[in-house]
C-alpha cells in the first residue's frame, strides 16, 4: 500500500482532539512511507493531516477543483498540487491514485466521499480497503446507522466488514495494510 486518500473536514471541529488526531494520522502515514492523497486545502482537518505528513517528510498530493480556490485556501506546501475542473474530477482522480481510503471526522462532504467509495466497494468497482479514524467516538452514530440498514434489510450482512475502524492511526494503518493483502 503506497498511497491513501484521506477524506476530512475543511473545518477543525469544536474539540482540539480532532485537530490533534489529524496531525497524528499524517505523522503515522509519513512514518509508514504512505503518500497522502487529499483535497488540497490548508484549512481544517484536511490541512492538519497534510501538515502532519509534511512535518514527517511525507509525500502529499492535493487535488482541488478551480471552483474551490476562493472558498478553500490551497495548501502551498504540498509535494504535488493537481488542479481539476470539477468535484467529480477531483473524486475520480483521488480514487484512481489511492490504494486505500481513510475518513476523518468531517461534515456532509466527508460523508458523501466516504459513502461513494463504500458503495463502490460494495458493488465491486474497487477492492481497496476503507478505514474510519474514529476520533472521540465520532463515527459511532454512522456505524450504528449502517448496522441498522443491515437489520432492516437494505444492506447485506457482509458489507459493514468493508470498514476498518480504530481511534489509533497506527493501528488503523496496520488494519488497512492487512486488508489490502487479503484483497489481492
Amino acid at each position: 500500500m503506497n498511497s491513501i486518500c484521506v477524506f476530512a473536514g475543511s473545518r477543525p471541529g469544536h474539540s482540539s482532539v480532532y485537530v490533534e488526531a489529524a496531525g497524528k494520522l499524517g505523522e503515522a502515514m509519513a512514518r509508514h512511507h504512505i503518500r497522502l492523497i487529499y483535497g488540497g486545502s490548508s484549512r481544517g482537518l484536511m490541512g492538519k493531516v497534510a501538515d502532519g505528513m509534511l512535518a514527517g517528510n511525507g509525500q502529499v498530493t492535493g487535488i482541488m477543483p478551480t471552483l474551490l480556490f476562493d472558498a478553500e485556501i490551497i495548501h502551498r506546501g504540498v509535494t504535488e498540487f493537481i488542479e481539476v475542473a470539477s468535484m467529480h474530477e477531483r473524486k475520480a482522480a483521488m480514487s484512481e491514485m489511492a490504494d486505500a481510503f481513510i475518513a476523518l471526522p468531517g461534515g456532509l462532504g466527508t460523508f458523501e466521499e466516504l459513502f461513494e467509495v463504500l458503495c463502490w466497494a460494495q458493488i465491486g468497482i474497487h477492492r481497496k480497503p476503507i478505514g474510519l479514524l474514529n476520533v472521540n467516538g465520532y463515527f459511532e452514530p454512522l456505524v450504528e446507522m449502517v448496522r441498522h440498514s443491515v437489520q432492516e434489510g437494505f444492506t447485506g450482512a457482509e458489507h459493514p466488514a468493508l470498514l476498518s475502524i480504530s481511534a489509533d492511526p497506527d493501528e488503523l494503518l496496520h488494519m488497512l495494510k492487512n486488508k489490502a493483502e487479503n484483497l489481492k
